[in-house]
């Protein structure tokens, strides 16, 4: 349907001259235990529009949380480039939150601690922490359990918890890697639902971050996302791009009711099972 290069949104807007993400001909070789190479993604060409919501879906173990590595920075491309707002990507950088599939909270700090964290390690006066953490804490629904510590929340406040961690920074770049797959259906329906809500509320100046969103819920893809990239067996790289243009705002779970999201999620999975058919046949070759 459409190529990897593709760059158009929900609303049909051309292609950002001025994007907040790219990788070119981006590759990553890691080496085993026993000395083997093992290419993770090869030759992978993506763009991510500033203020746009991309989800990637792919087969198991095909190089999706790689690829958000290499735009976060906390692994280098053996070959190719990755840029940020056209800069070469050459480390951690301050405007990239990362929310995780496993939750990075500090267990013997309270949740306002663990929300203030990041503003203090980067220099926050403790005051002006604590005002940015309460006001985060708010707005997604713990203001009442600031005190508390990560083993009495549930799952679902849990990453709350993370959510807060990531926005109080004003990441202009969001890299989120299946953050709710742990969840129970209801409160993960919930979860994107918030998402969404904190995601369009926008950064200060009214700018939405750029989202790259990993998931193995193509269901949970098309219902948050602008764009979703298809992703080939491993060695991963970029096999189809399909616009999602499905209006805002969304609900999550009436989104999935319309008619255009079932026509769509056909449209992908025609794409994406192909994949899904050639990892699961490798994997049976190996076991025979």
């Amino acid at each position: 349907m459409n190529s990897g290069t593709l760059d158009t949104t929900h609303s049909g807007t051309p292609p950002d001259r001025n994007p907040a993400i790219e990788l070119r001909g981006a590759s990553k070789v890691f080496r085993t235990p026993s000395g083997a190479e093992h290419t993770a993604v090869r030759d992978l060409d993506l763009t991510v529009g500033r203020g746009e919501f991309v989800a990637v879906v792919g087969p198991t173990g095909c190089g999706k949380s790689t690829t958000l590595t290499l735009v976060s920075g906390l692994e280098e491309p053996t070959e190719g480039e990755v840029l940020i707002g056209g800069d070469p990507v050459t480390g951690i950088r301050p405007e990239v939150g990362f929310v995780f599939q496993q939750d990075a909270v500090f267990p013997w700090r309270t949740v306002l601690s663990n929300v203030m964290a990041g503003p203090r390690f980067r220099g926050v006066p403790k005051a002006e922490a604590r005002e940015r953490a309460l006001d985060w804490l708010g707005r997604v629904g713990l203001a009442a359990f600031a005190d508390r510590y990560p083993h009495q929340l549930s799952g679902g406040m849990r990453k709350r918890v993370a959510l807060a961690q990531t926005f109080v920074g004003d990441p202009s770049i969001l890299l989120m890697d299946e953050p709710f797959s742990a969840l129970d259906v209801q409160t993960r329906a919930l979860m994107s639902d918030e998402l969404l809500e904190l995601w369009g509320g926008g950064r200060p100046g009214g700018t939405a971050a750029s989202v790259v969103f990993v998931t193995h819920d193509l269901e949970e893809a098309i219902a948050l996302a602008d764009k979703v990239v298809v992703m080939t067996a491993g060695p991963a790289t970029v096999k189809e791009v399909f616009p999602v243009r499905l209006p805002r705002p969304r609900k999550v779970e009436s989104i999935r009711l319309e008619a255009e999201f079932v026509e769509i999620y056909r449209e992908i999975w025609s794409s994406l099972g192909e994949e899904v058919r050639i990892t699961r046949e490798r994997g049976a070759d190996r076991v025979a």
